[in-house]
């Protein structure tokens, strides 16, 4: 087991599925995703787990990590996929073909959910 999997292995023990923390939420992305013609990406999403918040501060940033947060840039392999949600902004950080980060912004309905089962401590 290389250290990236240990670590994973790690966080796994503190980490939520998004499924079960945001249900609503889980089923919107699926769903955008679904529209965006991203079915590899859409199907990942029953299994994603929250690693990690972003911890910038701002009261309209909702991001959340699916995969450990890197040391810096993302690197080779990385893409973004901009969804169009309803309500605010949300962003995929892709990196392969996995879903590594979910940028959401101005959703405080996310928001207000994820203080509560994983607040942020700055």
């Amino acid at each position: 087991m290389n250290l990236l999997e240990h670590q994973m292995d790690l966080q796994r023990e503190k980490t939520l599925l998004l499924a079960d923390v945001l249900p609503a939420f889980a089923a919107e992305l699926r769903q955008l995703l679904t529209e965006e013609g991203e079915s590899e990406l859409a199907a990942q999403v029953p299994g994603l787990m929250i690693f990690d918040r972003c911890r910038c501060g701002d009261d309209f940033c909702a991001t959340f990590y699916t995969q450990p947060k890197p040391d810096g840039a993302y690197g080779p392999g990385h893409r973004n996929v901009p969804l169009t949600p309803d309500e605010g902004m949300v962003i995929l950080d892709v990196v392969g073909a996995e879903i590594a980060c979910v940028e959401v912004l101005n959703r405080n309905d996310v928001r207000q959910e994820l203080d509560a089962v994983h607040p942020i401590s700055l």
